[in-house]
Order: C-alpha cells, then sequence, then structure tokens
C-alpha cells in the first residue's frame, strides 16, 4: 500500500471507529490524513470501498485471533463455542465490525463486495468454516441430513441474536446466546434431533 493510501486507510479506520460508517464523510477522511479530497479518489472510488476494505482486514484479524491456539481436532462443540463467543467479543470491542450489521450499511457494503467478488459470503464464520462442516459432516461428526450453507447460516443466525437484544431484553444475555448455541449445537449431533422433512 502506497503511503498516501495509507495514511487515508488510516484515517478512515480512526474516523469510522469514531463516528461511524454514516456520519464520517470522504472530505472528514481526507482532512484527517491531511490530504485533498481528489486524493482520496485516486486510491479509493468510493466511501464504501475504503470502509469494506478496513472492514475486511479488521474481519480477518478477529479470525486470526479466535483460531490462534484453537485445535481443528476438538470437537465440533467445543471449536463453535469457541468461534462464537470470540466473535461475539469481537464485535463488542470493534465498531468497524458492529457498522456491518446495521441494515442500512450492510446493504450497501454487501452489493458493492459481490460486485466484486461474486456471492461469496463475507460473514466472520461463513468463509472459515464450511469445509470444516463439511468435513465434520462426512465423519460423522455432526448431522449430514442438513447442508453444510444451511448450517453456516443457522450459525449467522446466532450473532444476529446479540444484536437485538434491546427487542428481547438485555437481562436476558449473554445467558440466552449460551443455552440458544447449546440447543442448535446438541441438535446438530447425529440422533440429537428428530430427521428434518
Amino acid at each position: 500500500m502506497e503511503e498516501k493510501q495509507a495514511q487515508l486507510f488510516e484515517a478512515g479506520r480512526t474516523l469510522f471507529t469514531q463516528y461511524g460508517f454514516k456520519a464520517t464523510s470522504v472530505a472528514a477522511i481526507a482532512k484527517q490524513a491531511g490530504l485533498a479530497v481528489g486524493t482520496f479518489y485516486l486510491y479509493y472510488p468510493s466511501k464504501e470501498r475504503l470502509f469494506l476494505d478496513i472492514f475486511i482486514q479488521e474481519n480477518e484479524r478477529l479470525k486470526q485471533q479466535c483460531q490462534d491456539g484453537l485445535s481443528r481436532m476438538q470437537e465440533p462443540k467445543e471449536v463453535i463455542m469457541h468461534m462464537l463467543s470470540c466473535n461475539a467479543q469481537g464485535m463488542q470491542k470493534s465498531p468497524i465490525l458492529r457498522e456491518w450489521y446495521n441494515r442500512k450499511v450492510f446493504d450497501k457494503l454487501e452489493r458493492l463486495y459481490r460486485k466484486e467478488h461474486g456471492n461469496t459470503s463475507v460473514h466472520f464464520l461463513f468463509d472459515t468454516f464450511m469445509k470444516l462442516v463439511e468435513k465434520w459432516q462426512a465423519d460423522g461428526k455432526i448431522r449430514g441430513d442438513i447442508d453444510a450453507a444451511t448450517i453456516m447460516q443457522v450459525f449467522t443466525a446466532i450473532i444476529n441474536v446479540d444484536l437485538h437484544k434491546e427487542e428481547i431484553g438485555i437481562e436476558y444475555f449473554p445467558r440466552l446466546l449460551e443455552v440458544l448455541t447449546i440447543l442448535v449445537l446438541d441438535g446438530l449431533v447425529p440422533g440429537g434431533s428428530h430427521a428434518l422433512v
């Protein structure tokens, strides 16, 4: 990354973290970086593109942090509980990652991402664990009658429940997430639930 691009990247990270996506303008990013607005557009076609680059870096950092010290030889329940917990903690600590779950921001960014990358998913766990879920299914460690993509979306749904604390009742958290996760994981164990129709 060139020096000016790096300055814009860091300025964007600072302002997006402090003020959020919507309240941060290209002019503010350029000013924070000590550069002209025109210089911004030499490196990024839009504020959305810069935010997406910052988000992807933050997401990768969180994934790496969650994977450090985790053995893929552990049982599926242990791995999934760890990853969901680590993701929830990471989301709480990173305003950049939390912005992804703001529907208005997400819709814009997802369209941009899909335009550039096709239908590949940008969700935290999806790309990292899809193959692992398929391996667990092949090994008989988790149910094979539910396709791996659906299982991954169930994990995404668990993550999204945390974003509705106020609607559900903040007094039920984090216990509600723990119970929901345990119930889902128990249902993924072969013989742990009724077959799906």
